[in-house]
Order: structure tokens, then sequence, then C-alpha cells
């Protein structure tokens, strides 16, 4: 019998995760790793840089050490050109950078609202548009945007972080049309809650925790490694027949009535 073939291997291809650092990113940049990608795992912080490369190292594949803020787009396209210098070439962009806060909408001040808009939703635009060009070399350039629940209902008090997430799963969905042409995949993961260094203080023991629990038709939070399988398929050949789409990985928030 013919051992099956593994079309989830991401062996000999590179990923780069922005946002790779810390939560959810970084499970992801680690599960990548795992499923034999080389993968460049990046974030402003160069100490939580050091710490997921070298986690990556422990799993034998190779990497690159560059922080890069998001912020920026030449510390973006720098982070592209030594990437390409590295490894010849990049199958596979994550893009995991995010920030919140919780305010009420009417005293969101202009800062905080540009702020959260010009990481989560600017932040993407500028690394899809950097690395388009080796993606589409690559002949199965993957692009792995991440949006949220709030991309789809609102959250009490988070209305720039919402606006931020409904926007990247519009650009994921008119960028996956307009790259398809060129043999790049753009979909989007859309994460349930998990706490991560970005949100656990507004969930754990919190009466807002407790109510997405209750919402939630699984009674948890998610735990990041169950991201991670959503985020390979993505990445790999599985889903070379797969653009503009996303897929929520929520204990079924999004499907859920009532629940009892």
């Amino acid at each position: 019998m013919n051992q099956a073939e593994n079309i989830t291997d991401l062996s000999n291809r590179t990923a780069v995760v922005i946002g790779g650092t810390s939560g959810l990113g970084r499970a992801i940049a680690i599960g990548l790793a795992r499923s034999g990608a080389n993968v460049v795992a990046t974030g402003r912080r160069a100490e939580l840089v050091e710490e997921v490369c070298a986690e990556i190292e422990t799993i034998n594949q190779k990497t690159l050490r560059q922080i890069v803020d998001v912020s920026s787009r030449e510390s973006i396209d720098a982070l592209r050109d030594a990437a390409i210098k590295q490894f010849g070439g990049i199958d596979i962009l994550v893009n995991a950078a995010g920030r919140t806060a919780r305010t009420a909408t009417k005293e969101v001040s202009e800062s905080e609202w540009q702020t959260i808009l010009d990481t989560n939703l600017n932040g993407t635009l500028r690394a899809c548009q950097s690395f388009y060009e080796p993606l589409k070399q690559s002949g199965r350039g993957r692009i792995v945007n991440i949006a949220s629940l709030a991309s789809f209902v609102a959250f009490h008090e988070v209305a720039a972080y919402g606006a931020s997430k409904a926007a990247v799963l519009a650009l994921t969905k008119s960028l996956g049309c307009e790259w398809a042409r060129d043999g790049i995949c753009v979909n989007a993961l859309v994460p349930g809650v998990f706490p991560t260094e970005l949100n656990e203080k507004l969930l754990n023991g919190t009466a807002r925790g407790q109510e997405i629990i209750t919402r939630t038709p699984m009674k948890r939070f998610g735990r990041a490694e169950e991201l991670v399988g959503a985020a390979v398929f993505l990445a790999s050949d599985a889903a070379s027949f797969i653009t503009g789409q996303s897929i929520a990985v929520d204990g079924g928030y999004l499907a859920a009535g009532v629940n009892s």
C-alpha cells in the first residue's frame, strides 16, 4: 500500500510571521516550523525575537533574527530583503501583529484610533504590498491574515479594534481576488477568544470573559495551539484552491444562537 501524501507538509518553504514573537502569532510560527518550514518569526522586541528564534532552531529549522515595526514600510522592506538574502525566497506571510484597547467609543481619542488602525490594518497592508513580489515569484505564495470575531460582531467598547479587524477581512477578500492570477492565495484566520498577553486582562476572571464562555458552545476559551492546524492548512498545498476566505476557529461562537 502506498503511503498517503502529506499535502500539509511545508518542507523547503520559508515563512515570515510578523507578530510572531508572542501569543497566537508565536504559536503559529512554531507550528509552521514543526510542519517543516523555515520560519522568520519577528516583532518589535529584540529579546522576544531571540527567544522564539531559539525555539525554532531546537526544532531543527532555520530562522533569521530581525526585528520589525509594522508602522514603518522601511522596516518591513528591510525584513523582506533580509529574508530573501538568507533563504532565497519567501513562500508564506502571516500577519499577526495586533493592538487593542478598551475605551468607550465617545471617549476614543484620534491618536488611539489611529494607532490601532495603523497597526492592525495599515501594517497588514504594508506587509502584503512589500512581500507581493517574492510571494508571486514563489509560485505557491500564501498570505494568512489574522482577523477576529470582531470582524463580524460587536464587542463592547473596542470599536477601533473591531473597525480595524473588519477592514482586515475586507482587505483579505480584495487581495484574494486581485492576486489569484499571480498564484498567491490570501486568506484569513478568525480566532475565537484565546487569552493572550494582548487581551488576558479583559478576560480572566471578568464578567466579559464569563459572557464569552457562556456564548461559546464549547464553554471555554481556545488554546493557542488549537489555531495552528488551520494556519498550517492555509499555508500549504492543501489550500491551493482557496482564496479570499476566512476560517473561524472559535469553538462555535459565530455559529451559535440560543445555547441553552
